[in-house]
């Protein structure tokens, strides 16, 4: 089938292209290529992640607010179920400038429900995020917790668009689901993530920044497992819900810092910093409602984080 995938060049997208094109499945993946990150590393993950599926690749360069340009994409391209990932990302950017963000996540979502609705799209898969459990202190969170008090502009635009995809699955009968996203990694990893940065600045004898003296954790999930959860509910065509999806393990901070020491080969240089704001000490999901589904996560740290820093030494030939 042809699946739509927005922010295609990105981390998850380009990971997920790659799994669908394994399976016979086409893709055709839509990017602006921003300079949120180094658009580098996007242009990388099309011409050498994804190069030896050049016959198969579609790449549309454009903007999701720009409705021309969605509906020529779906004109020509009849796409059967859509994967919306395409967003400003980040917690802390996200203060710096709310309107963008807004403006990208929200009315950029909206552009491509109305196209899906009006093409006919089988099943509408997007991404949400852990962000939306804000300081909730109830630990694993539950899809079924209260998510009305959010901390940031991003996680304020993720619920929103949650709350949209409700209302097309409502109105339209449009089926949606939500992926509430826990902390993703591995490689051709976004470089404002914390893997991304520590392994950089450790190779580098820089300092890192560790904020909250520490004292956090979090779910990390290895690609792999996050690509093999949207293929299962992208298969399901579920009418409308939201979906943990995370590892199954809470880790501290300071083990996943000590892991990406042990593959470098160096001691990390560490200035102990205080929480940031929009930032929470712990994200760990409750992750039995996609289990359900038959999905499960596979990948620990010891082996994700391996598997990142072997990338890293490759792709910046170190």
């Amino acid at each position: 089938m042809k699946v739509l995938i927005t922010g295609g060049a990105g981390f998850i997208g380009s990971a997920t292209a790659k799994a669908l094109m394994d399976r016979g499945d086409t893709p055709i993946l839509i990017d602006n290529f921003n300079d949120y990150y180094d658009p580098a590393i996007k242009e990388d993950r099309v011409k050498i992640f994804l190069k030896d599926y050049k016959k198969q690749l579609k790449l549309y360069r454009g903007d999701i607010r720009d409705r021309k340009f969605l509906d020529r994409v779906f004109t020509q391209e009849r796409p059967e179920k859509v994967i919306h990932l395409a967003a400003m990302a980040g917690v802390r950017n996200s203060l710096k400038d709310p309107a963008l963000y807004a403006d990208v996540n929200v009315m950029g979502t909206i552009a491509l429900l109305d196209m899906s609705v009006k093409y006919r799209v089988k099943n509408f898969l997007y991404a949400s995020s852990s962000s939306v459990y804000g300081n909730n202190t109830k630990l694993p969170f539950s899809e079924t917790d209260n998510v009305d008090t959010p901390i940031s502009p991003y996680a304020a635009t993720k619920k929103a668009t949650e709350l949209l995809a409700h209302v097309y699955s409502h109105i339209h009968q449009l089926p949606t689901t939500g992926l509430r996203f826990f902390t993703v990694y591995g490689p051709w990893g976004r470089p404002d993530m914390a893997l991304f940065d520590f392994t950089r600045a450790i190779f580098a004898g820089e300092t890192i920044k560790v904020y909250n003296r520490g004292k956090m954790t979090r779910n990390f999930t290895y690609i792999d497992d996050i690509v093999s959860g949207i293929l299962t509910c992208l298969d399901k065509n579920l009418a409308c819900t939201v979906m943990n999806i995370g590892g199954d393990k809470e880790e501290k901070l300071t083990r996943f810092i000590a892991v990406i020491e042990e593959h470098v080969g160096k001691k990390a240089k560490k200035k102990l910093m205080p929480i940031q704001p929009g930032d929470v000490p712990s994200t760990v999901a409750d992750i039995r409602r996609l289990r359900k589904l038959g999905w499960k996560p596979t990948t620990r740290i010891e082996k994700g984080i391996e598997n990142f820093v072997a990338w890293y030494r490759e792709y910046y030939k170190i």
